[in-house]
């Protein structure tokens, strides 16, 4: 285990000692939790994200379909509304 000095402003001071206190933990070790599940958050994230860039692009089926126009998408939603 590494010691830390860290600098907090009261009010952050004050609601960690409670948020310790209700886990029945010290504040150090809250603290230290805290930045355990953060980290290992972020790893997941940059894992999930390495995985994604690894992937091959897929073609997509069938030829480009153009979008419909505002007036073919029905009375409904928005468009709808557009007209009033």
């Amino acid at each position: 285990m590494k010691n830390v000095t860290i600098t907090l402003d009261e009010d952050t001071a004050a609601r960690a000692r409670v948020q310790a206190a209700e886990r029945n933990m010290s504040l150090s070790r809250y603290i230290g939790e805290l930045l355990r599940r953060e980290l290992r958050h972020t790893d997941e994230y940059e894992a999930a994200y390495r995985a994604w860039r690894k992937r091959k692009p897929f073609p997509l089926k069938g030829s480009p379909q153009p979008y419909p126009k505002r007036e073919e998408c029905g009375a409904h939603g928005w468009a709808a509304r557009a007209r009033r």
